[in-house]
């Protein structure tokens, strides 16, 4: 049977992105939170793990991370729920590196590279291939669309392998950005997924995120749709002046997303691939009137272009529900019918 899968969620800061071990680690997320995920109506799961934390420097599995990984396969498939494993970040390549990543400058790297993937594919021998698909990497930042497509190839090949019929996602360089999937060499593969991120305008979507360099530091007023800052701010915008500061505060609506969304959908329709957004998502900080707007129009141009998507993040600081698992607005905002 095939993967088919249409709406999901990642489950973030678990075996990615976190300091967390043991009790701690075990109890962010368990058998009662895919529970509840399937019961709000979710097919899928985004599941992203760290080099870091699943494997040790000389490529020793961490046992208690290998649990929990198998342990929430299983969870998944009593609930009837799929898996996207993503590889999110590895020892030689995290997407906000400020240097090149090592991943794309060394032999040895795109080697271990290749060598996580021919673990991880036997690991999932025996989990049947409509119920977990496997996406490469996470964010790639490579130096150019040719230096991804020969570094995305060592993961695949390792994959293919071990399994002809697993189904691999593959995204897109810089950041999987939606106007970078044309650079792919996409190949000829029936069992293949096609992602891309999108968390446009990042003004909106990352309103006083501290973390974004570009424009994290704004706290005046925005707005969604329009042009997210105002012309009366315009004057705290100066130091982004050589940032792309005309695109990064374009003025935008519904109408942007699908001419954005259109260029990988006709990339995937030429391809003859289905189309997945792996991210998309609004900061809890955004004014909520504006983050529902947003994620109501986004979800609006998955559907009218056929996209399957899964929303940073189900626990955390973009979420269906917080840091406690008090439910937000989002969850209503996504799958509410319009």
């Amino acid at each position: 049977m095939a993967f088919e899968i249409g709406r999901g969620t990642n489950i973030s800061h678990w075996l990615s992105q976190s300091k967390s071990r043991g009790a701690q680690r075990r109890d962010w997320f368990t058998r009662a939170d895919i529970e509840r995920i399937a019961g709000w109506g979710f097919d899928h799961i985004r599941l992203p793990i760290d080099e870091e934390q699943m494997w040790d420097e000389s490529m020793r599995r961490e046992e208690e991370a290998f649990d929990l990984l198998a342990g929430a396969i299983d969870w998944c498939a009593t609930n009837r729920i799929a898996v996207v494993l993503d590889l999110h970040i590895l020892r030689s390549h995290y997407f906000n590196d400020a240097d090149v990543p090592a991943l794309y400058r060394d032999a040895g790297a795109r080697e271990r590279f290749a060598a996580i993937w021919s673990d991880l594919a036997g690991l999932v021998d025996d989990v049947p291939d409509d119920r977990l698909a496997v996406e490469l990497l996470n964010e790639a930042v490579a130096p150019s669309a040719h230096v991804w497509n020969e570094t995305w190839r060592v993961a695949y090949d390792a994959v293919r392998a071990r399994s002809a019929t697993r189904t691999i996602v593959l995204g897109s360089n810089n950041f999987n950005s939606y106007d970078t999937v044309s650079g792919l060499d996409v190949p000829a593969d029936p069992n293949l997924i096609l992602t891309f991120h999108y968390y446009h305008p990042m003004f909106v979507t990352h309103h006083t995120a501290k973390w974004w360099r570009q424009g994290g530091s704004y706290a005046g007023p925005i707005r969604y749709p329009g042009r997210p800052i105002p012309e009366s701010q315009h004057r705290a915008l100066e130091h982004l002046k050589d940032d792309g500061i005309e695109q990064l505060n374009r003025d935008f609506d519904i109408d942007v997303m699908r001419r954005d969304m259109g260029l990988p959908r006709s990339v995937a329709d030429r391809t003859g691939h289905r189309l997945y957004c792996g991210e998309f998502g609004c900061y809890e900080h955004t004014p909520s009137d504006i983050r529902e707007a947003w994620y109501r129009d986004v979800v609006a141009v998955f559907s009218e272009l056929g996209i399957a998507w899964a929303n940073w993040d189900y626990k955390g600081s973009f979420g269906l529900v917080d840091k406690n698992g008090q439910e937000t607005g989002v969850r209503r905002w996504l799958l509410e019918e319009r």
